[in-house]
């Protein structure tokens, strides 16, 4: 099994000798184990918090790359007005506490999560289009740091997060 040990950040295609397509909730993962493309057993034992990027590299012990490639999943693309309709759907959904992908294509801007009535519905009520399909999903790296997650328990303090009109108290 070929160990994937080290994180490159974004590389050109080029420089990997193979590719490992996964969808976000395995991308998410530190330690996997898994089949590369090129059917080869692949392990991952990787720094546990960020999130493995569409197009990132991972060295393994020996030195050989391997690209990172994000799966065609279920997902829901929402599409609004662009300005500040936009701005609104963005906020609002961004506001639960959700991964969201945020782009742009022909069709203008768009916000893309995972299939949720819930925010399906929030989004319906903004006024977006909603396309149910097929598409990788790589959503927004977050604000706070170089992790995805809202876990703070790596820092190991404990603090308030004030938004959205109302506190949260997170004892970690």
């Amino acid at each position: 099994m070929l160990r994937l040990i080290e994180r490159l950040g974004p590389i050109e295609a080029s420089l990997a000798s193979d590719t490992l397509t996964l969808p976000y909730e395995q991308r998410v993962l530190g330690r996997l184990k898994a089949e590369s493309d090129a059917g080869r057993p692949l392990g991952l034992f990787l720094d546990r918090g960020p999130v493995l990027r569409d197009g990132e590299g991972v060295r393994a012990e020996g030195g050989e790359v391997v690209r990172i490639r994000a799966a065609v999943e279920p997902v829901v693309t929402a599409r609004t007005g662009a300005g500040l309709p936009l701005a609104r759907l963005a906020y609002h959904l961004g506001n639960r506490h959700v991964q969201l992908a945020l782009g742009e294509d022909g069709q203008g801007g768009f916000v893309r999560f995972p299939p949720d009535h819930v925010l399906e519905s929030l989004a319906e009520r903004l006024g977006a289009r909603l396309e149910h399909h097929q598409a990788p999903f790589d959503p927004e790296p977050g604000a706070y740091s170089h992790t995805q997650s809202h876990d703070h328990a790596r820092a190991g303090h404990d603090h308030e997060h004030h938004h959205h009109g109302h506190t949260h108290d997170h004892a970690h």
